[in-house]
C-alpha cells in the first residue's frame, strides 16, 4: 500500500506538449486526484512525432507520438503517461503496463467545413485535408457514392493549424477527430459528425491510455480504478484486427467495436437451475481501402464477449478472424506496405 508519505508527494504524469495533448492530460490528471487523493503534476515531453514536419505514413506512423514518453517511463522520469490509445502500437512491452484505458469519448470523424456545409453539400472537386490515409480513403470512397470527387490535402500541425486551413479559405473543409474537438471546447464548430456507417474511425479513436512502468505494480493497481471495461472490451478487439492485418497507425484502416449493455446468458444445456454468466453483446466492423476510394473491403462480425476486462479471449478472437476474412478478401493488396 503507499503510505501517507508517499501520499503527499506529486505523481508525475507524462504528456505529449500538444493542446490537445495537455488538455486530455488535464482531464485524467483531475481524475487521478480525485480517485488516490494524491496531487499530480503535469511533465510536457517532445515526441519526433511532434517535431517531424513529414506526413505520417512516410516516417511509420506507429510510435512515433509514443517512444519518448515510454523513455521517461522507463527512465523514473514520470509516473505514468496519457497517449491517445490509437497512437499506440498493437505490441505492449513486457516493462509497461496498460493500467487504464478510461471510457472512450466520441469515437466519430468530424468535419469542419467552410460555411457551415456537410459533406454531401461540398462542391465538386472540394479541397478537403486531412493527414489520414484511412480518412483519405473513405472520404474519396464516400465522394464516389454521391457521383462527385474530392482532393484529398495531406496536411500535418495541431487543430487549432488544421481549422485556420479552412478559416483562410485555402480549404474546403478538414477532417479532425470528433473527441479531441470536445476535449479542447471546439465541438461546436464541427459542421457534420460522420456517420460510421460512412467513415469508421481509427482503431482506439477516442480513446485515452494511462500506461505504467510495470515495476510499479501498486500505482498501476491504483490507475486501474480510472479503467472502463466496455471501453477496454471494444478497443482490444479494435487492435486485435490491426495487428492481424499487420498494419501500423498510419495505414487506411478503421475499424470500431459497439458493445451494448451487459446482459446475463445461461450456461448452453443448462436447466432452470443452470449457471448464468455476465456477457456484453458487441459488433466489430473493419475497412481498408485504398487511398483513391477506388476499392475497400469492409466486414462486420457480431458476438458475445464477457465484460470482464481481464477476459480479453474473445474480442482478441473476433479482431483476428475478421481481419483474416478480409485479408481474404483481398485487403493486403490495398493496404501498400503493411507494418511487420
Amino acid at each position: 500500500m503507499t503510505d501517507s508519505t508517499t501520499r503527499g508527494t506529486p505523481l508525475r504524469l507524462g504528456t505529449r506538449r500538444s493542446k490537445l495533448a495537455v488538455a486530455q492530460s488535464g482531464q485524467v490528471a483531475d481524475a487521478v486526484r480525485e480517485l488516490t487523493g494524491r496531487p499530480v503534476e503535469l511533465v510536457e515531453i517532445t515526441t519526433y512525432g511532434d517535431t517531424s514536419r513529414e506526413q505520417l505514413a512516410r516516417i511509420g506512423g506507429t510510435g512515433v507520438f509514443v517512444s519518448a514518453l515510454r523513455d521517461a517511463l522507463l527512465a523514473g522520469e514520470i509516473d505514468f503517461a496519457v497517449h491517445s490509445l490509437k497512437d499506440l502500437p498493437t505490441t505492449q512491452p513486457d516493462d509497461l503496463t496498460l493500467a487504464a484505458v478510461p471510457r472512450r469519448a466520441d469515437p466519430r470523424d468530424a468535419l469542419i467545413a467552410r460555411d457551415g456545409l456537410a459533406f454531401e453539400e461540398l462542391p465538386d472537386g472540394a479541397r478537403v485535408g486531412t493527414g489520414s490515409p484511412r480518412r483519405m480513403a473513405q472520404l474519396n470512397a464516400w465522394a464516389r457514392q454521391l457521383g462527385r470527387r474530392i482532393e484529398a490535402v495531406p496536411i500535418r500541425g495541431n487543430v487549432d493549424t488544421r481549422i485556420a486551413f479552412v478559416e483562410k479559405g485555402e480549404l474546403d473543409g478538414v477532417v479532425l477527430a470528433a473527441a479531441g474537438l470536445t476535449r479542447l471546447g471546439r465541438i461546436s464548430e464541427a459542421t457534420q459528425l460522420l456517420s460510421p456507417d460512412m467513415v469508421l474511425p481509427a482503431p482506439g479513436q477516442g480513446a485515452l491510455a494511462v500506461e505504467c512502468a510495470a515495476v510499479n505494480a501498486d500505482l498501476a493497481a491504483e490507475l486501474a480504478g480510472l479503467d472502463d471495461p466496455f471501453t477496454r472490451v471494444a478497443v482490444t478487439a479494435e487492435r486485435s484486427l490491426l495487428a492481424a492485418l499487420e498494419a501500423g497507425c498510419s495505414a487506411p484502416v478503421g475499424a470500431l467495436a459497439e458493445v451494448s449493455p451487459s446482459s446475463r446468458l445461461r450456461s448452453s444445456g443448462g436447466g432452470p437451475m443452470a449457471d448464468e454468466q455476465a456477457v456484453t453483446e458487441m459488433r466489430l466492423r473493419g475497412v481498408v481501402g485504398t487511398t483513391d476510394g477506388s476499392a475497400l473491403v469492409q466486414l462486420s462480425t457480431t458476438g458475445h464477449v464477457p465484460a470482464s476486462p481481464d477476459d480479453t479471449t474473445m474480442p482478441l478472437r473476433m479482431g483476428r478472424e475478421l481481419a483474416a476474412e478480409m485479408l481474404a478478401k483481398g485487403a493486403a493488396g490495398l493496404m501498400g506496405e503493411r507494418a511487420l
